[in-house]
C-alpha cells in the first residue's frame, strides 16, 4: 500500500479536526504573543505529545470495530444521531460564543511543556473523532488497519496536528480580527462541518442495508 496515503489521510483528518480556533491552538498564538515563540513551541510539544498517544489509541478502538460489521453498522447509525442532534444544536440552538481575552502570565518552557500536556490530555475529543473518522475511511477502502499503516496515519496526524498549532504561533497577529469573526460564527461553522458528516454517514448506512 502506498504509505503517503494513510500519511496524507492523517494529515488532512488532525488540519480539519483543529484548525477551527479552539483552547489548544488559540493558547498557544497566546504564548507566542506573550512569552514567544520559545515557550510556544514547548507548549505545542506537549499537546501533540497527547495527541500521539490518543490518536493510537482511536485507531485502536477502531480496529477492534472494523472486524465487527454489526459494530461498524451500530457506530454509524450511532454516530449519525450524534452529527444530527449537534448539528441541529450548532445551526440553531447554541448561542453565538463571546470572544474573550486571555492573560497569560509568563512560565518557563518546562511549564509550558506540561501546560501543552495537560490542556491536550483534558481534551477527549480527538480518541471518539478518530474512531470514527478511521472506521469511514476503511469502509470507503481508503484505510486499512494493518500496523504499518496505523503507524503512517498517526504521524500523519501529529503532523498535520502540528501544523496548524504553527500556523497560529505564526500567522495569529495576522488573522486576529478574522479569528475574532471565526469565532463569532464559530457554530455555524461547527453545525455545517456535522451536517456534512451527517449526509455522509446516513448514505453509508443506507448503502450497508441496501447491500445486506
Amino acid at each position: 500500500m502506498n504509505l503517503m496515503t494513510p500519511f496524507f489521510l492523517g494529515f488532512i483528518t488532525a488540519f480539519i479536526g483543529i484548525i477551527p480556533p479552539g483552547l489548544i491552538n488559540m493558547t498557544a498564538a497566546k504564548v507566542n504573543l506573550k512569552e514567544g515563540k520559545k515557550n510556544a513551541l514547548w507548549f505545542v510539544l506537549g499537546a501533540v505529545l497527547v495527541i500521539f498517544f490518543q490518536v493510537f489509541i482511536a485507531i485502536f478502538f477502531a480496529r477492534v470495530i472494523d472486524r465487527r460489521p454489526d459494530l461498524v453498522a451500530l457506530l454509524r447509525e450511532v454516530g449519525f444521531g450524534i452529527f444530527v442532534t449537534l448539528t441541529i444544536y450548532f445551526l440553531w440552538l447554541a448561542k453565538k460564543p463571546k470572544t474573550k481575552s486571555r492573560k497569560i502570565k509568563k512560565n518557563s518552557k518546562t511549564n509550558r511543556f506540561f501546560l501543552g500536556i495537560f490542556l491536550s490530555s483534558i481534551n477527549f475529543f480527538p480518541i471518539p473523532y478518530y474512531v470514527f473518522v478511521s472506521v469511514t475511511l476503511s469502509a470507503f477502502k481508503l484505510f486499512t488497519f494493518d500496523m504499518t499503516s496505523i503507524f503512517v496515519f498517526v504521524i500523519g496526524a501529529v503532523f498535520g496536528s502540528f501544523s496548524v498549532f504553527y500556523f497560529y504561533i505564526v500567522f495569529f497577529i495576522k488573522i486576529e480580527n478574522k479569528t475574532d469573526y471565526i469565532l463569532r460564527n464559530m457554530n455555524t461553522i461547527i453545525g455545517s462541518i456535522t451536517g456534512l458528516i451527517s449526509t455522509v454517514t446516513l448514505w453509508n448506512i443506507i448503502k450497508y442495508y441496501w447491500q445486506s
